[in-house]
């Protein structure tokens, strides 16, 4: 039974099946994905996910850009959002954080550090 929906936003194929084969590993959980920001408005238009994973450099819609609109949308003004993006840099954190994102992740990403910040944000033992 999948109590949470999460939609997982990243242009990599390789990056995005990692992200998928960690989320697999937290019970309850339906991923959606999507390729970019454009494919991920789409998706929210037609759904509501209760946490969305997004990397910043993506093309056509990077992920700051997409955690502003979203942060824009009634409906999904309170989603939890975790950044994941090789961007490290201290300013990259703050603007994520600045614009709205609960968490960052830089990359290369380990599964249990993803798994460990979906579960606490969607209060999963």
């Amino acid at each position: 039974m999948t109590d949470f929906s999460c939609l997982v936003v990243e242009d990599s194929p390789m990056m995005r099946q990692l992200l998928v084969f960690a989320l697999a590993r937290v019970k309850r959980i339906q991923v959606t994905e999507a390729e970019d920001g454009v494919d991920a408005l789409r998706k929210l238009a037609a759904q509501k996910f209760d946490l969305i994973l997004t990397d910043i450099n993506m093309p056509v819609m990077d992920g700051l850009k997409l955690v502003k609109r979203i942060r824009a949308d009634a409906q999904h003004a309170n989603t939890p959002i975790v950044v994941i993006t090789t961007e490290g840099s201290t300013e990259d954190r703050q603007r994520a954080m600045a614009l709205g994102a609960n968490a960052y992740i830089t990359k290369p990403i380990q599964a249990p550090q993803v798994i460990q910040k979906v579960k606490e944000l969607l209060k999963l033992p």
